[in-house]
């Protein structure tokens, strides 16, 4: 087992090949109740469960521009993930996992264990506000509505605690409960980065505000947005190069003097968080790593300012039946004209869940080279459906239904799990691993998975529920109402995991389809607090 067994990751994992794998522990504890194993979080970006081969899908999303529907069965596009396929089959795949329909408000719920009604962040532009000490009315940062996060409960539980990624934030970074970070495209640090010039910025021109290509100087992009993929943006925090300071990165003269259009932050973000893992294995502490990449995300493609294209490419990796190896990319130009030199992938989703799954493989590498694959846990999911398709959408599922993928040793169970999960459950499976109790009267909207995974306990939750705006999603195991009001009958998974038949008519539904449904309807009002309870109590 100790070849790989210890890392799981819920949008990136399965390695491909039965033979390096086995489900057995041959040293130390199996992790479960009573132990403290090592915890590593890793959530991917607008990423569906049908891009994972492992869920079956029929249809996947393909290369495109930004306004083209990006729906396909070409197998060209699927990606493949031998690292992710194996995981999820040594380890276990959740078939409908549910997230919020869009990110920020997932990550809320991934932060703090609860929903929006709870923590009132109900899109990505409809956070509630909450008056500050200054009297000023501002967003509701989340460790004020929500003080025991994820972060904070892995610290109180005797973990060392690492964010890198996406942060996505309201506040202080510093207070979310991590010893360290190494943030994408930067955070905790006014304005952007002044490393690179990878950037859309508005500017005001005639009166108006335009958005300009920093690198270009002429109008491009769709958003305000520092890059967080090649030569990105990046602020550390609390690193041992700088201890107690949030500063940018590069920040080293050997970083900075490395820097350039090669660097690529996914692979920056994997190399602070191995660092980590090595000290702090050296210091036998247990640790937990929220990795929060950005693959999967749509991003400008500043090599190619002209295309809109949604998914630049990746460093080009190849599988060859056992490991991935890794082609250094060569890139030179400026000022928009660009030569990648063969060394970078065409545009894709596939290619960013490919570099997902070649990242676990590292992970993988990783903890067999620390000696700690037996005593570490890995959960991997997505932040939400996939641009275009699923992303900040309430209709059916297609906007919460996520990959979820998780592998510890002396897990009873193995393989597909047809049962339901919410985000909101992995705070107190985190609290539970690390021995944590929240104190009476704390409520938490998730459910701990570590009596599912490590007892014969067949089922997890009746229920799963995901929100935005006043729209409210929530499904059961027979039947499913979305954000626009309409009922669905999900006891069948479709080909395409979404196109459930609808119920117009409940007169030929069964009785227990009925009577689901009428338990749903007693669930929703308790959360449905958008129209009358959309702030802070000290702002309503």
């Amino acid at each position: 087992m100790r070849h790989l067994l210890a890392v799981l990751s819920v949008a990136l994992l399965g390695l491909g090949l039965g033979v390096y794998f086995a489900p057995n522990v041959v040293a130390g504890e199996p992790i479960g109740p009573g132990t403290k194993p090592n915890i590593i979080v890793v959530y991917a970006d607008d990423i569906s469960a049908r891009e994972l081969p492992i869920y079956g899908s029929s249809v996947w999303t393909r290369p495109g521009r930004v306004v083209d529907d990006h729906e396909t069965s070409d197998p060209a596009f699927l990606a493949k993930t031998p690292v992710m396929d194996q995981m999820a089959t040594e380890g276990v795949w959740i078939k409908n996992a549910w997230a919020a329909t869009v990110c920020g408000p997932s990550r809320a719920m991934m932060m703090t264990g609860r929903y929006a009604h709870q923590h009132k962040w109900w899109h990505n532009k409809d956070k509630g506000k909450y008056v500050n000490a200054k009297g000023k009315k501002e967003i509701w940062p989340l460790y004020a509505s929500s003080p025991l996060e994820m972060g904070t409960v892995a610290q109180q539980s005797g973990y060392a605690t690492m964010w890198a990624g996406k942060t996505q934030m309201a506040g202080d970074i510093r207070e979310f409960g991590f010893d360290e970070g190494l943030f994408t495209p930067g955070a905790g640090l006014d304005g952007y980065s002044p490393y690179t010039d990878f950037s859309i910025l508005t500017k005001k021109v005639d009166g108006e505000r335009i958005l300009i290509n920093q690198d270009t100087g002429k109008p491009g992009g769709l958003y305000q947005v520092s890059g967080y993929f090649w030569q990105p943006g990046a602020t550390m925090m609390n690193h041992p190069d700088a201890p107690g300071e949030i500063v940018w990165w590069p920040y080293t003269e050997q970083q900075k003097a490395e820097y350039g259009l090669t660097t690529y932050a996914p692979d920056v973000e994997l190399d602070y968080i191995f660092d980590f893992m090595e000290r702090k294995t050296a210091e036998n502490k247990p640790f937990f790593v929220y990795h929060t990449s950005h693959l999967g995300h749509a991003q400008f493609d500043w090599f190619h300012p002209e295309s809109n294209i949604k998914y630049p490419g990746t460093p080009i990796i190849e599988w060859d039946g056992s490991r991935y190896t890794r082609t250094e990319p060569k890139i030179t130009g400026d000022n928009g004209v660009y030569d990648t030199h063969g060394t970078v992938t065409e545009p894709g989703m596939h290619s960013h869940v490919e570099y997902l799954d070649y990242q676990m493989w590292l992970y993988r590498e990783k903890l067999e080279e620390l000696g700690i694959a037996d005593n570490t846990i890995v959960i991997f999911t997505a932040d939400n459906g996939t641009h275009g398709y699923g992303k900040s959408r309430w209709f059916r599922q297609v906007g919460p239904h996520v990959p979820f993928i998780i592998y510890a040793p002396g897990m009873t169970k193995q393989g597909e799990q047809d049962v339901l999960v919410n985000i909101s459950d992995i705070l107190p499976t985190i609290a539970e691993l690390g021995g944590f109790e929240f104190p009476e009267g704390y409520e938490i909207d998730g459910t701990s998975l570590v009596p599912f995974l490590f007892t014969d306990q067949e089922a997890h939750r009746d229920w799963v529920y995901a929100w935005q705006r006043e729209g409210q999603i929530l499904r059961g195991e027979l039947v499913l109402i979305d954000g626009a009001g309409d009922w669905y009958d999900v006891s069948q998974t479709p080909d395409d995991l979404d196109d459930f038949p609808k119920i117009t008519d409940w007169s030929k539904v069964s009785e227990a389809h009925r009577a689901e449904r009428d338990e749903l309807l007693a669930i929703l009002p308790r959360f449905d607090l958008h129209a009358t309870e959309r702030n802070a109590p000290n702002a309503q």
